[in-house]
Parts: C-alpha cells; sequence; structure tokens
C-alpha cells in the first residue's frame, strides 16, 4: 500500500547476489526461544499506530499459542523492502513476509514464498481477490483486507475555503484542478487545494479511462499521450496554484502519510489507498472522507478496482512452516485479531471477520467500509499481479514526473524514457 516514494534500487541490486548468497545460508526462520519455545520472525512495515495494534494482535496470538513467540521485525516503508530483500539473498527469510501485489511475482519467482494452499482457512474470503495471491496455480500469498485508490478530503477545509464537496459521481479532471486551486485561493495560501501524487495506481486509473491497461505482459502499455495527459494535470495544478511548487511538491512526496499535507492540516485534498483513511483522519484530528477519483472527459469507465492492501505470506524456507501458517491463518480470519487490526490492513478479506468487527469500526474507518460498498459496482476486478520488476514502477515513475513539473525534462522526453527504463525494468 504505497504512501510515499518507494526505495526499490538497493533492493534489486540486492537481488543479484541471491543466485551467490542462497547456497551459503543455513537456512531463515526464527528457530527456538531459550525457553524452548517456537520462535517466528514477522517482517512488516507501517506507522506507529500499526506497530502498535501489530504488537497487540501478536500478543493475542501469543496467549492463545504458549509455544509460539512471534518476533516483529519492524520499519518504515521507505527501508523495509531493502532490509527484506538484503535478508532473502543470504538465506535469512523471516519465516513471515509481508508483501505489496507489485512485489509479489518478484519474490515469487526467486523462490522465496511457500505455497499456502490448503493450510490457511480461506473459505470466507471472495475468490477474485485471493486469486490475486496465486501465482501459476499456487497460493502464494493471502491478503490481509481490500482497499481502493481514492481521492480523500477534508470537508472542513472545503467549506473553510466557501467551497462544496463535489459531486464526485460525474466530475472531471478539469474540475478538480479548478476545485483545488480555489482551495488554495480563498484560503489565501494558508491551505493547498490539493497534493500531487505519482503513485502509479492513479496512473493505472487515469490509462483505464483512455482505455488502456498499465501492463501489457512484459511491456508497459500506458502511451506516451496518456502519460503527457497525466502530466498536464500535474503541470496545471501547479500554474494555478491549485499543489504546491516541484520543489514542494518533491519534499512532501519523500514523506509518510502521516506528514503529507491533509494529516498535517496544510491541504484539502490528496490521493491515497482507503484504508488509509483513518491514520490520516487520526493525524489531522479533522473529519476526512473519501471521494471516486475524477473522470476524463468522455470516459465510459471510471478505472478505479479492488486491490489487496497487502499480503502475508510464508518463507520457503522457513524451520517453522506450520507455525508460520498458524500465524497468518490468526492474522486473517481471528476475530479477536480483526477487533485490533480493524481496516490498517485494508478491510478484512475474510467476510466472517468483517461481520465480526463491522459495527466496532470507529467512524472513519465505517466510511472506508460505506464508501466501498457504494461503489463496488463501479470498480474493476482485481488486477493480477504485475510482471518482475514493477516493483521499481513508482521509483521510475515519480523521477520522471519531478523531471517535468521542475522543467528539465519536457513531456515528450520523460514520456519516452519513462517507458524505455520501465519496460528495462520488468522485461525479464
Amino acid at each position: 500500500m504505497s504512501s510515499g516514494k518507494k526505495m526499490w534500487s538497493a533492493a534489486l541490486l540486492a537481488t543479484a547476489v541471491l543466485a551467490v548468497t542462497a547456497a551459503c545460508g543455513s537456512g531463515s526462520g526464527g528457530g527456538e526461544s531459550a525457553d524452548g519455545k517456537v520462535k517466528l520472525r514477522f517482517a512488516y512495515w507501517g506507522s506507529a499506530a500499526r506497530q502498535q495494534m501489530t504488537e497487540a494482535a501478536i500478543k493475542k496470538f501469543e496467549a492463545k499459542n504458549p509455544t509460539i513467540d512471534v518476533e516483529g521485525e519492524f520499519s518504515d516503508f521507505g527501508a523495509y523492502y531493502e532490509t527484506l530483500s538484503t535478508k532473502v539473498a543470504a538465506s535469512d527469510a523471516p519465516d513471515v513476509i509481508t508483501l505489496e501485489i507489485r512485489g509479489l511475482r518478484e519474490y515469487a519467482d526467486r523462490g522465496t514464498l511457500a505455497d499456502m494452499s490448503g493450510k490457511v482457512n480461506t473459505a470466507d474470503f471472495d475468490a477474485k481477490v485471493l486469486g490475486t495471491g496465486a501465482i501459476d496455480g499456487k497460493q502464494l500469498a493471502v491478503p490481509t483486507g481490500v482497499n481502493a485508490f481514492s481521492l480523500v478530503f477534508s470537508p472542513t477545509e472545503l467549506e473553510a475555503a466557501g467551497q462544496k464537496r463535489p459531486d464526485d459521481t460525474k466530475w472531471t479532471w478539469e474540475e478538480y484542478v479548478d476545485l483545488a486551486s480555489k482551495v488554495t485561493t480563498q484560503s489565501g495560501g494558508k491551505i493547498y487545494g490539493t497534493q500531487q501524487s505519482f503513485n502509479p495506481a492513479y496512473l493505472q486509473i487515469f490509462a483505464a479511462q483512455r482505455g488502456e491497461p498499465f501492463y501489457n505482459g512484459n511491456k508497459i502499455a500506458v502511451s506516451p499521450d496518456t502519460l503527457k495527459a497525466w502530466w498536464t494535470i500535474m503541470q496545471n495544478l501547479v500554474k494555478t496554484k491549485g499543489s504546491p511548487d516541484a520543489a514542494k511538491t518533491a519534499e512532501i512526496g519523500a514523506q509518510s502519510v502521516d506528514q503529507s499535507l491533509l494529516a498535517t492540516g496544510d491541504g484539502a485534498m490528496g490521493m491515497w489507498w482507503s484504508n488509509q483513511l483513518g491514520g490520516i483522519g487520526k493525524k489531522s484530528g479533522k473529519d476526512v472522507d473519501l471521494l471516486r477519483m475524477p473522470m476524463a472527459q468522455g470516459a465510459t469507465s471510471r478505472g478505479m478496482f479492488l486491490q489487496p492492501a497487502m499480503f502475508l505470506t510464508a518463507s520457503s524456507k522457513s524451520e517453522h512452516a506450520a507455525e508460520a501458517a498458524k500465524f497468518i491463518d490468526f492474522m486473517v480470519n481471528d476475530p479477536e485479531a480483526g477487533e485490533i487490526i480493524l481496516s490498517d490492513r485494508g478491510l478484512p478479506a475474510s467476510s466472517k471477520v468483517l461481520a465480526a468487527v463491522r459495527e466496532k469500526l470507529p467512524p472513519t474507518d465505517k466510511k472506508t467500509l460505506d464508501f466501498l460498498d457504494e461503489v463496488k459496482g463501479e470498480l474493476a476486478d482485481p488486477p493480477a499481479a504485475p510482471p518482475k520488476g514493477a516493483s521499481a514502477m513508482e521509483d521510475i515513475l515519480t523521477r520522471y514526473s519531478e523531471e517535468v513539473l521542475f522543467g528539465r525534462m519536457t513531456p515528450d522526453d520523460a514520456a519516452q524514457k519513462f517507458i524505455t527504463e520501465a519496460n528495462a525494468s520488468i522485461a525479464g
């Protein structure tokens, strides 16, 4: 679930040494504690709030399974994949690993992940959502929950700027830029109308509205014209002061969602995954809500899609495969775990867990659930795992987007160079 610029270059370099180091390792996993208990290592990323929730869930699991200790290996997102790739390359993978869909095929192709078929109860999962974690007929990953890339906004900030909530069933990109500009202007520049996003999910939605998929096999299917039209929206936001200038955009883009303009009270809108609504609202201390993404003129599809927020996977080299599967099963199927985690890892993928926690969700999380219920008929099916190398896509896309915003590269030149580099990344 992406939020913030992805740091994948070191992770990809570490991949290159995998073949050399894999034979030298001594297996992976936690082994045993001093008191004879099985020790599982669990790698995950996130905010301080997620760490607190996860540690509480781990304690609940350990209370139910007194012969197992779970050691959380937590980091912020920027460092997560670099650290994970280094550990995998050294045959020191954690027993349980959190992954995004963008990194799934990469680790699957390394032989890092165990087949979870029949080892975790998935009877209460939507088949299409569950299928996103399957590679070559093997269930290598189990989704924790689902979300959709959406527009997050503060009704308070819109009203303070004399603006109304847009009719998101029919609003356009031009209207989005105009609204952002008016918010900045009416607030006297104290509040920015919106924050730029370079998330590939945003481009995927925009391209779908123009009838283009993001990938076609191991090639980028987004056309240069679509990239240029996408960057035009960003350029217009800067020109009209609807968003910060290029320098400020680059600065905040490198930070976590907790430091976003909306979360810090300096912005009225932005684009994030729907499961991040609660964290943004808690950090800002203000009312926040979700909107459909704007649409291109004449588009017949909104382009939005449902996607697993993240996956839990098990190391194929774990010395405690049964215990790893048991922990994953607890995290995705136990209502007590669901009551702790709520929608932090997406609205629960298990319909049984969702039903159990539905009335216990805090108000902001209920908004997320209501929003996804409202738009589910408009959402495309969850996309399959993208090609190996797609994990680098946000970093590549961010670099060329910033080149365009800073005026160091023309949109034409940036589009051609982005497509060339992106294709090289996913060539296989």
